[in-house]
């Protein structure tokens, strides 16, 4: 039988009847309910207000214990769980009780039972019962935090417990008939709006000595720190008022788990910034060291290392704040001395005999305090610290191959990741101390360790950490921090670092470092070469940058490299990878390591350097235009650079002149300059005006401040057009068309605009400055904003005559393409003529009769009247030919002799016999004689 067959079966029996059954063992399929448990699960109606009333009053004798009693039914009725319509009510007999404490001790059970039935979930009657008292809800969840208030340790905890329940809900353990239970987040979403949060974190306050109170405190707040109460307790003041009491005493050493915990959790649920800058004060970093350096010299289980390490990463993002007093407290000190005291020997007692071991934990402590280095290294101050402490020396440990064979408290995966580590952090803290560098013999490690990084040394990478990305099996991680470490040296532009860099072969050995990455890259590594090989020619660029003789020894195998680089496909520019980025740098390198340097400028001119700087330029890129026609107006100061730029041919034939016009016409119209459709100046006053100068207001500036004018050369690109049209020659520049030419009369004039347009600009500032010129300068200021718009309208005068020349040659052409296309239709009409006569004469005899009349008068007319002396006549026509139509040889043709074919039955291998001497068709023959050539060919 189903389980419905016989629950409908017991229900179908009277209620006195015992049922008989074979089985000796009965399992009742329904359980039967007593009266006094209906009654229990059920939710009787109670009149609140009375109980409210009633706890108000004062003035009767025994008014306590009805009061106590009628508490006692409420939490009877109630113990299942709160309904919410009855939340208001029911908070505010909490808070009458709660008010009793003080002089009535008997009413901290009331409240106590009240608080405890808080933590089972809320009841509703209506789906929507959520939303409607959603208000209500928020208030009476807020009320527990001003509970706190009441001196009493029982109830105190008992909120927090109720707080703590909201997060760790169970559901009631009888189900009320017409209620359900409220979803489990209800009261989380409540005690958010509430700002429960806040009190709880002012209520820190009031339990400065009590440590039990306190605990419970915090993992409450533990526990509201997961959402957004982080902003309430942020506006509290929690994260000072709760890292200030870090070193509190606490045996249990809950205070200083759950205190990091609350911590973490503001750190990255709440605003940053002001968390940071709670965090920011003597008192709390004097707590955060004096926890840390416990921690780190006593400290030795597990759970003791990693809140060590907690604690560290808090103090690294405190330390991000300049004005944090890090150095005041004493802590930077201290950790300068923890990061250095296993590279270094120190005989400071806070690290005599301390040794870390290989386990995760301290492993992570070490990159961490590499990690607050760099942080600390940016306030300036640091400096003399980081001088005291040896840090430079210690972090130049790691700058070495790895040596076998040696015992070290790091596995070989830790110590690639330290050293790696190591070598990033010195590229931070290196330039700020190029004396101890220098004294530490920075330069000479860091080549030996490039040197190592370029040889075939057996040596497998595991490629694991951060720095390790793309470098597994291979040296490519190592080589790129290295090299960034000393491109952060060169661009100081220390004079005694470059120097001893360029005496110790530096660029040749970059140089080769570059040809081989060339030769070894794949495209597993290729984003990571590529950095490589943009840092190489950073570095050669700042060692190279106004120095002749360094830009000599650059040489041919640098121009090589710059030129490989500029051969790449320019499909890979927008691959993402890094050659963008590459290319810049060797757009630099161009400008710093050979221009300047004649012997190289001629060798990059001989290699078509300026035909592939201009295969740049034709890609019309605006991020790299400008940097290029820089290195053009440059590289035009050499006398052989013209002959190539006008040699060049891109794509339909253009030349470079026609780019540039064209490059210049993108460049106005994206800067809004007025022009025609035809190219032509429209305001001869303002013929060069952007629409970004047009909205600008001239305004008095100082001497010493470039003007709107001034700054226009600078910000696009038209001057440097200007200047390489100009050592082109204007005026003998090919492949341009006649829009090129409307614009070149503009690019040609452009420095008199320039000039124009800035003198405008100082006689408006003059009338600004409500100063008068005297007579003679006033003259001379209208004569020549008169000559600027006198040249611009003589330009745009060239620029109409250029336009009407132009249509005129349009015109031209097209009645030549007219002419042409009428005599082809004349001639097609001639030919359809003669082919109507050709056909009616063989379709017509009296027509052919006519045309042969026609014809023997024309051969006729054209024979002499009188025949010469001695004279043969040839006959002329054939008789009995019906033709009207000049008549071709005549060939008669006969067919072989069978006996030279030698009948049906030849020899079946014919094909492979030569021809005999005598030609002819194949025959049988005894002997045949080869030769190559016939002497005679008979035709029959």
């Amino acid at each position: 039988m189903s389980t419905v067959e016989a629950r409908a079966t017991a229900e179908a029996r009277e209620p006195g009847v015992r049922s008989k059954s074979n089985s000796p063992r009965q399992i009742p399929v329904v359980g039967v309910v007593t009266e006094d448990e209906d009654a229990q699960s059920a939710l009787k109606p109670m009149d609140l207000n009375r109980v409210i009333k009633l706890l108000e009053e004062t003035d009767k004798a025994d008014l306590e214990e009805k009061q106590l009693k009628a508490v006692k039914i409420l939490v009877q009725n109630y113990q299942n769980g709160f309904p919410l319509r009855d939340l208001v009510q029911i908070f505010k007999i909490l808070n009458l009780c709660a008010g009793k404490i003080g002089h009535q001790p008997h009413f901290i059970e009331s409240a106590y039972s009240i608080l405890k039935l808080c933590g089972l979930p809320f009841l509703k009657k209506k789906v929507s019962d959520e939303i409607t008292y959603a208000e209500d809800t928020a208030n009476s969840i807020a009320l527990l935090g001003d509970l706190m208030k009441v001196p009493s340790s029982e109830l105190r905890i008992q909120i927090c417990k109720c707080i703590v329940d909201f997060y760790h809900a169970e559901p009631p353990k009888k189900h009320i008939p017409g209620y359900q239970q409220a979803s489990s987040s209800y009261k989380i979403q409540m005690a958010e709006v509430g700002g429960l949060a806040k009190t709880m974190v002012q209520s820190l306050t009031l339990l400065d000595n009590q440590l039990v109170e306190k605990l419970w405190v915090l993992k409450a707040l533990q526990h509201l720190s997961t959402s957004v109460n982080c902003t309430l307790m942020m506006q509290a003041q929690a994260a000072s008022s709760i890292c200030a009491h870090l070193n509190d005493p606490d045996p249990s050493g809950q205070l200083l788990f759950r205190s990091s915990e609350i911590l973490w959790n503001l750190l990255e649920k709440s605003p940053k910034e002001e968390i940071i800058r709670q965090l920011s004060n003597l008192e709390c970093l004097l707590a955060l060291k004096e926890i840390f350096k416990h921690l780190f010299m006593r400290g030795f289980s597990h759970y003791d290392r990693q809140l060590r390490n907690d604690i560290l990463v808090i103090t690294t993002i405190i330390a991000q704040n300049p004005e944090a007093p890090m150095i005041e407290c004493g802590f930077t000190r201290d950790l300068i001395l923890f990061a250095t005291f296993n590279e270094v020997k120190s005989q400071n007692p806070l690290v005599k005999g301390l040794k870390l071991s290989n386990s995760y934990e301290d492993f992570e402590l070490k990159k961490l305090l590499f990690n607050i280095i760099v942080i600390l290294c940016k306030d300036l101050p640091t400096v003399q610290l980081l001088i005291d402490g040896k840090v430079v020396l210690a972090l130049f440990t790691y700058v070495k191959k790895p040596e076998k064979h040696k015992i070290i408290e790091w596995s070989a995966a830790q110590y690639e990741e330290l050293q790696l580590h190591a070598i990033a952090t010195l590229s931070s803290v290196a330039p700020l101390l190029i004396e101890e560098y220098m004294l530490c013999q920075g330069n000479a490690r860091i080549l030996a360790f490039l040197e190592w990084c370029e040889s075939e040394d057996s040596f497998f990478s595991h490629g694991n950490s951060f720095h390790g990305t793309g470098g597994r099996g291979n040296k490519f991680a190592h080589m790129r921090y290295t090299l960034r470490l000393l491109r952060a040296m060169v661009y100081l532009q220390d004079e005694t670092v470059n120097n001893d860099l360029c005496e110790k072969r530096t660029i040749q050995q970059l140089i080769g470092i570059f040809k081989n990455t060339i030769s070894k890259s794949n495209d597993k590594e290729e984003a990571i070469v590529l950095e490589i090989q943009s840092d190489i020619l950073l570095i050669l660029s700042g060692l190279c940058e106004h120095n002749i003789p360094r830009k000599e020894i650059f040489g041919t195998e640098g121009v090589d490299v710059i030129l490989h680089v500029l051969k790449t496909d320019p499909k890979k520019f927008q691959s993402g990878l890094g050659y963008i980025v590459l290319l810049f740098s060797t757009l630099d390198s161009i400008w710093c390591c050979i221009l300047g340097c004649y012997p190289s400028e001629d060798y990059f001119l001989e290699k078509e350097g300026i035909f592939l700087l201009l295969d740049l330029l034709a890609l019309n890129q605006k991020k790299f235009c400008n940097l290029i026609l820089g290195i053009m107006v440059e590289f035009c100061d050499n006398p052989k650079t013209t002959v190539h730029v006008n040699s060049w041919r891109g794509k339909k034939d253009q030349t470079a002149a026609s780019l540039l016009i064209k490059l210049w016409r993108k460049e106005e119209k994206e800067l809004g300059v007025k022009r025609d459709k035809h190219g032509k100046i429209i305001d001869t006053k303002k013929p060069l005006f952007t629409s970004f100068q047009e909205e600008q207001n001239i305004m008095p500036l100082p001497a010493d401040c470039p003007t709107v004018a001034v700054m226009d050369v600078a910000e696009n690109i038209r001057a440097k057009i200007y200047a390489v049209l100009g050592k082109l020659d204007f005026e003998n520049l090919p492949g341009l068309s006649a829009e090129d030419f409307v614009t070149l009369c503009i690019i040609h004039r452009y420095l008199d605009f320039k000039i124009g347009e800035i003198w405008n600009e100082i006689y408006e500032e003059i009338k600004l400055e409500k100063l008068r010129p005297v007579t003679t300068d006033k003259s001379i200021l209208e004569a020549i904003t008169t000559a600027s718009e006198n040249i611009g309208k003589m330009v745009a005068s060239l620029q109409s005559e250029m336009i009407e020349s132009q249509a005129r040659q349009d015109i031209q052409n097209e009645q030549r393409v007219y002419a042409k296309i009428q005599a082809t239709h004349k001639q097609r009409d001639l030919a359809n003529k003669s082919w109507e006569n050709f056909l009616a004469r063989t379709s017509n005899a009296k027509n052919l009769k006519k045309a042969k009349r026609l014809q023997e008068k024309a051969i006729e007319s054209s024979r002499y009247n009188e025949r010469p002396p001695n004279a043969i006549f040839h006959q002329t026509d054939i008789k009995g030919l019906n033709t009207t139509v000049p008549s071709g040889r005549v060939v008669t043709l006969e067919s072989t002799p069978a006996r030279l074919v030698g009948g049906p039955l030849a020899d079946t291998d014919i094909a492979l016999k030569k021809l005999p001497i005598r030609g002819g068709a194949l025959q049988r023959v005894k002997a045949v004689k080869i030769i190559d050539e016939p002497k005679k060919n008979v035709l029959t």
